[in-house]
Formats: C-alpha cells, sequence, structure tokens
C-alpha cells in the first residue's frame, strides 16, 4: 500500500502534526490518521537515536510499522535539524519492503470463468429431485410434551 505521512510545524503551539494518507485504489488517496505530538518533545527524541524517537512516536492510535518508522525517522533528523522548514511530507510503498517481490497483476486471460462454471455448477434435474426427497415436515402428536410442541 502506498503511503504519505506529511510533518507540518507548528512552532507558535509548539505542536508537531503527524497526517497520514493512503492510496486506496490507482490514484485515489484518502486522509487516514491526524495526530498531534508536542514539537520539543518529538525533537529531542529524534536527537537522542532511534529507539527514543520510536517510544514517543508510536501511540496506541497510530504504530507505523518499524520499516516506515525507521523511513520516518531518517528524514524526521534533517527537518527538525532545520528551523526554517515547517513541511515534511515522506512516500512509503510497503511493497518495496518485500524484496523480490513484482508487483502482482492478473491478466484476463488467467481466469476462465465459464470454465470454472461449467465444472463446479452443473446439476441435473434429476439430482435436486433425489436431494429434496425427503418431507421434512417436523411430526407432533398430542402426547409429545417436549420442547419442541406447537
Amino acid at each position: 500500500m502506498k503511503q504519505k505521512i506529511r510533518f507540518e510545524k507548528n512552532i507558535k503551539d509548539n505542536i508537531l502534526t503527524v497526517l497520514e494518507s493512503a492510496e486506496v485504489d490507482p490514484g485515489v488517496i484518502l486522509p487516514l490518521h491526524e495526530e498531534d505530538y508536542d514539537l520539543e518533545t518529538i525533537s529531542a527524541a529524534c536527537n537522542e537515536g532511534f529507539d527514543a524517537f520510536l517510544r514517543v512516536f508510536r501511540r496506541r492510535s497510530f504504530f507505523p510499522t518499524r520499516d516506515l518508522s525507521e523511513k520516518l525517522f531518517e528524514s524526521a533528523v534533517g527537518f527538525f535539524a532545520d528551523p526554517e522548514s515547517d513541511k515534511l511530507v515522506i512516500d512509503f510503498n510497503d511493497v518495496d519492503t518485500l524484496p523480490g517481490e513484482e508487483d502482482f497483476s492478473l491478466e484476463d486471460d488467467d481466469v476462465e470463468l465459464d470454465e470454472l462454471l461449467d465444472e463446479d455448477g452443473d446439476t441435473k434435474e434429476d439430482e435436486m429431485k433425489e436431494i429434496d426427497s425427503e418431507d421434512d415436515t417436523p411430526k407432533f402428536t398430542p402426547e409429545d410434551t417436549s420442547e419442541h410442541e406447537n
């Protein structure tokens, strides 16, 4: 899945806003989540190293994978070091984390639905009569005092 993570600094209010968006269909990107952090705390954690950054950055409501977290950390180091930058956009595609995997695409010739339906869906009328030949109506007598009585 392709994701965009956007960092926005609000220096006046001392807030870092992290916005997560994802491509749900080719060319269709929807916002997924927004999380606010204390700008000084996250910046200090970033200076201490990846583990400190991860402890502050991950939350119950926003818990990125380790691969994504590493990419965010690497980008955030320069972002927090530059006081002039106020926005940062990070693109992440989780397919890149699977080495050797290629994009899967289904060709029209790969699946022939008509053949699949012919193999499993052919039921003759005689077979249907045989299956439904028994009477499934429950029969009760007046002496029957079971809980299934009408």
